[in-house]
């Protein structure tokens, strides 16, 4: 059997708006996609949300599958391995922030609620101070991303943008913003 043109078929029919060719495809490659996915993310539900990104993209761009450089399986085991890497990286990301911001305890009354509250509004205004020092396309791009929770690709259809466009604008916001918060320490130790 001819795989390289049976994937060729079935990328044609995706083309032509044909949902059943991905289901198709989805019913030959889900096993390996969840599977890799589940395997990276440690995860079912993340696995889940992976495999059903990797087909999203696949159905919105069946153009960007470039069968002389490989099989369909390859490209989606590929796809589903990224995918997974950055949705891991991401929840780490968010994970080691919120242990960096957790506040200590403070004893229980009402002076704790107002120290709290207060601590957390001065988190929000510096926040919102290093953000606004940053330029309007890696604002933008960090808002979508860690306040509206979209991945990568998320953020660049939203944008407009290509997908690697949009992860540099991140990781470009995030060490931008690094470096504010160490020069921050800096000057309140000094």
């Amino acid at each position: 059997m001819d795989l390289s043109g049976s994937d060729a078929l079935l990328l044609e029919r995706i083309r032509a708006g044909d949902a059943q060719a991905l289901a198709d495809i989805y019913d030959q490659h889900a096993g390996l996609v969840f599977g890799l996915a589940r395997r990276v993310t440690r995860e079912e539900q993340l696995a889940r949300d992976v495999t059903q990104e990797v087909f999203t993209y696949l159905w919105e761009m069946p153009g960007r599958v470039d069968l002389s450089r490989g099989s369909l399986r390859s490209f989606l085991a590929l796809l589903a391995h990224r995918r997974a890497v950055d949705l891991v990286r991401r929840h780490e990301a968010r994970a080691r922030a919120e242990t960096a911001s957790a506040m200590p305890e403070v004893e229980d009354g009402p002076e704790a609620d107002v120290v709290e509250a207060q601590l957390q509004s001065w988190q929000k205004k510096k926040l919102a101070e290093l953000l606004g020092k940053l330029p309007a396309e890696q604002r933008e791009a960090i808002r979508l991303a860690y306040y509206d929770g979209l991945t990568y690709v998320q953020v660049a259809k939203t944008l407009g943008i290509p997908e690697g466009t949009a992860k540099t604008r991140l990781r470009s916001a995030l060490g931008k913003l690094r470096t504010l918060l160490t020069e921050e320490a800096r000057e309140v130790t000094t």
